[in-house]
């Protein structure tokens, strides 16, 4: 199969015809008719998973996020960057295609990045309304076993909370990447933890002065919310490491693996 191939077939698989005109699913690197030899799914195509992907003999990368830094991995302002152009070459020199599997991933029959979160936890029947994965109803526990339960199944060194350890939750809400802040409408969050009366809000990335101070004047008002960040990569890489699995039998034999991109962040 070509790069192009998969690419048609990757969209098709999630989406049927529903194909964006504009979006940012694009190749951001490498000839849409190369041979594919072997692919790599990864949250984000940093330096050392496209090392790795070389060290795989892989000459495909799917990204779940932007290659470059930007949301619409604009290279315009790089051009004379030296962290770029030492990346630049890195893919060039060993011919990478990288394409970025983003908004389709997430508008298919199903989101298959909170297809592969659940999966990975184990809420896939604990969704309060069928097809809504942004609300569950869970067997009673604390906030400070939540955080452990999180904790070990997404392979977290430490997680952030807001909101007292003791405090009773089984309603759980759960917005993953980005969609903590809302989607373009930053009171979306609060709105949700309202409406569903939700105990904890679940959040990939954050804003100290929406969610989280909505969540923090609750619990100093003796109310019953709090929240757990998570980060925008540990709440999105299980939709592409479960990805890998999905790819396999759809791309005729060619090897598909997954490379974990690993949190950011080193705790001192």
């Amino acid at each position: 199969m070509k790069v192009y191939e998969v690419i048609d077939t990757v969209i098709f698989d999630t989406c049927g015809d529903r194909k964006l005109e504009k979006s940012g699913d694009i190749l951001m690197s490498g000839d849409p008719d190369m041979e594919v030899t072997g692919i790599v799914t990864s949250f984000m195509a940093t330096v050392d998973v496209i090392r790795k992907a070389i060290a795989h003999g892989a000459n495909m990368i799917i990204t779940h996020e932007p290659t470059f830094y930007t949301g619409k991995d604009d290279i315009e302002w790089l051009e004379h960057d030296p962290v770029y152009l030492e990346k630049k070459k890195l893919i060039e020199d060993n011919q990478i295609a990288i394409w970025r599997f983003h908004d389709h991933m997430h508008m298919g029959h199903t989101d298959r990045i909170y297809d592969g979160l659940l999966k990975d936890i184990g809420w896939e029947e604990q969704m309060i309304e069928k097809n809504q994965p942004h609300t569950y109803e869970i067997a009673q526990t604390t906030l400070g076993e939540l955080a452990e339960f999180f904790k070990q199944k997404l392979n977290m060194s430490v997680i952030q909370i807001v909101g007292d350890p003791a405090m009773p939750c089984s309603r759980i809400g759960i917005l993953v990447g980005g969609g903590s802040l809302g989607l373009g409408r930053e009171q979306m969050p609060m709105e949700l933890m309202r409406d569903k009366n939700l105990d904890v809000m679940v959040c990939g990335e954050i804003v100290e002065w929406t969610l989280c101070a909505y969540v923090n004047d609750a619990k100093m008002l003796g109310l019953n919310k709090a929240m757990l960040v998570i980060g925008h990569e540990r709440s999105e890489e299980s939709g592409m490491k479960h990805m890998a699995q999905w790819l396999q039998p759809l791309v005729e034999g060619i090897p598909v693996s997954f490379i974990d991109a690993e949190e950011p962040f080193i705790y001192l």
